[in-house]
């Protein structure tokens, strides 16, 4: 577990999984039941595909589509329906409404943290369906992957079916970040004003010692969600997949 993110994943009450079915069966099923009595709203995100793009995943990937009959896609990697129809069956009931979230960057452009954190600007289109979901296990996972196959047609046209709407800037969220961000950074701002003020150059070459190695560590962190350095889950030989 990353430490910090790790962490904060737990309090969140992510449900942890190896990604072996026949290992992750009773704990998602246990994580899934626990979510039906969340005294609050609660929403599920759940990344079908289970890893990042990659040419050589999406190699693999391709490989088995053809292998199971199922149409090839060029953009995404072949959906994994598992722990898509799991949910499904478990949360039903409890969930309103499932929402297919697909964001795609334009110009091509490949976002990280980093670059979020060097103030980069990225543009999105985003699209948020609302569908019915058949109750049947396996009508379920074919209505998946006809999902991601509608998911092509923005790669090939430009632009997602039905109507655009560009939602309108919300300055009342801007000042709600600012004013908790002012509220949080005032005791380290005023601890630097003090660094700063009393002249003495030990004080001061430690405290930029200790932020320059807090801000490595963060860049350290972030390197390890990079695509070219994340899990080797979908690279290995093509094999039954769910």
């Amino acid at each position: 577990m990353v430490p910090l993110i790790g962490w904060t994943w737990y309090f969140l009450e992510i449900v942890f999984c190896k990604r072996k079915w026949e290992e992750d069966r009773d704990t998602v099923l246990q994580g899934l039941h626990d979510l039906r009595d969340y005294p609050e709203y609660m929403w599920f995100l759940l990344y079908c595909e289970g890893t990042r793009f990659t040419e050589t995943k999406h190699k693999i990937s391709m490989e088995v589509a053809d292998k199971k009959g199922l149409a090839r896609l060029k953009y995404h990697l072949l959906p994994r329906t598992r722990g898509f129809t799991t949910a499904v069956q478990c949360l039903r009931g409890t969930v309103s409404a499932v929402y297919d979230v697909t964001l795609n960057f334009r110009g091509n452009k490949n976002p990280s943290l980093l670059g979020i954190l060097y103030g980069k600007k990225y543009e999105a289109d985003m699209r948020f369906p609302l569908e019915e979901i058949p109750e049947d296990e396996k009508e379920a996972a074919n209505w998946l992957h006809k999902l991601y196959q509608e998911k092509e047609r923005y790669f090939q046209e430009g632009t997602f079916p039905g109507p655009q709407i560009i939602p309108h800037r919300r300055p009342w969220t801007l000042l709600n970040f600012l004013f908790w961000a002012t509220l949080l950074l005032s005791p380290l701002i005023s601890f630097a004003i003090g660094i700063f003020s009393s002249g003495s150059p030990l004080l001061i070459l430690s405290f930029l010692g200790f932020m320059w190695t807090a801000s490595f560590a963060v860049r350290r962190l972030i390197g390890v969600t990079q695509i070219e350095r994340g899990s080797s889950y979908g690279n290995s030989e093509v094999k039954k997949m769910d």
